[in-house]
């Protein structure tokens, strides 16, 4: 049984910790792991994606101040907000993912294997108009598939479910796709796809995976891992703790995964990030197996308001996820303005709802002596989050910061 704490039960700081009994610092990376993720994987994404044109790595921030007012020695914020103008790490998933659908699939249709770059440079025109790629999301996701179709000249079609908002439906519709809204939750409009992909022989790029589904969650993971790969370049040493938010949980397996192949046994401590609206990974540590949370879950930070873990994301983060802690929309808001207006010298940072559960995470922790005890925070940790959006859905962020990004960032 893992050992669990909550704290502040009712109120705006609330939050559950978990232990992950099954993990442990010194697990290997696995065969099974490998055929998930892997350098030569990570190779091959890296290549592709910064050869697309904008690609530009994004900023690793060290947060001197904040990291002194929480009680760290420092705190490292890879800042995703202007990922190829989508403003999310996104853009790193879905596009790669149906560029490597396209290949696959342009391949088959002109009876050669094609390259990636002829993908990129829109070689065969037809062939990719005549493909059609489907996805579910809560916003970035969609946007990033739909960003992708429209440069590499395949049809796309976004499936989005009741609770997303109408400025996240405008911005995937920018980019030329046709955006369908379905009731029920994000669980229920990734069934919805599925569903009609099978029926009108489209494809779907989803960012979960599920049973007889692995192979393009793969790839979005495997884009997703540029990002980790970025930022722990620019590292003389590990740090002491990851704290990454979760949803389906790609984004946290790809990171722990690049974390576990380069550093091994000295890997840091990593700790999964869950809105308590949406616990799917709280419930998965409690019960050894993956396990699906009910409801709207209406959680303000909608790119994480996912009731069902991903079974790739589960096969990594099993072994090597150490905790897990849920945090309330209230501390996720209160962090959002915190970094929009910092102290000392830090920058000024546009984070989006989703972007802060890391940080959020963090500060709960370092708020309660066992919690700190029990992920052995102090003043001595080295701390990195992944600050995945910017402001995706401008009228809301301006609503809960009480100002708009480019005022932020003026």
């Amino acid at each position: 049984m893992g050992t669990e704490i909550s704290s502040g039960v009712g109120t705006d700081a609330a939050f559950t910790l978990r232990l992950n009994p099954l993990a442990s610092r010194a697990a290997p990376w696995s065969l099974t792991q490998e055929e998930i993720l892997s350098d030569t994987g990570l190779t091959l994404a890296r290549e592709t994606i910064s050869g697309w044109p904008g690609y530009a790595e994004t900023p690793l921030h060290d947060l001197t101040a904040l990291a002194a007012e929480i009680g760290v020695a420092q705190l490292l914020y890879k800042d995703e907000s202007t990922r190829f103008g989508l403003d999310s790490f996104k853009a790193l998933g879905g596009a790669y993912a149906v560029a490597r659908l396209l290949r696959i699939e342009v391949s088959r249709a002109i009876g050669r294997e094609v390259s990636m770059a002829e993908v990129t440079d829109r070689a065969y025109p037809e062939e990719a108009a005549a493909i059609t790629v489907c996805c579910a999301t809560d916003g970035n996701h969609g946007r990033s598939v739909a960003w992708g179709a429209q440069n590499f000249g395949c049809r796309c079609v976004i499936f989005i479910h009741a609770g997303v908002s109408e400025g996240r439906k405008a911005a995937i519709e920018a980019y030329g796709a046709e955006v369908r809204r379905c009731d029920g939750n994000y669980d229920d409009s990734v069934r919805l796809a599925q569903e009609v992909a099978a029926r009108d022989g489209w494809f779907v790029v989803s960012d979960t995976s599920y049973d007889g589904y692995m192979d393009v969650p793969r790839d979005v993971m495997q884009g997703y891992e540029v990002m980790a790969s970025e930022a722990f370049d620019l590292l003389t040493e590990p740090p002491t703790h990851l704290f990454l938010q979760t949803g389906v949980g790609g984004m946290a397996a790809a990171v722990a995964a690049q974390a576990v192949r380069r550093w091994g046994a000295d890997r840091p401590m990593i700790v999964l990030c869950d809105p308590d609206r949406s616990a799917c990974w709280l419930e998965t540590m409690r019960a050894g197996h993956p396990t699906a949370v009910e409801g709207d879950l209406d959680t303000i930070m909608a790119g994480l308001a996912c009731g069902e873990v991903s079974a790739l994301a589960w096969d990594i983060l099993r072994d090597h996820a150490d905790a897990v802690i849920t945090l309330t929309d209230a501390t996720a808001v209160a962090d959002m303005r915190a970094l929009a207006r910092p102290k000392g010298r830090d920058p000024a940072i546009v984070a989006g709802e989703s972007a802060v559960a890391g940080l959020s995470g963090l500060r709960a922790a370092m708020g309660h002596d066992d919690a700190r005890q029990m992920l052995d925070l102090g003043p001595d940790a080295r701390v990195m989050v992944f600050g995945t959006e910017g402001d995706t859905d401008p009228d809301l962020y301006r609503n809960l910061v009480g100002a708009s990004a480019e005022d932020i960032r003026a």
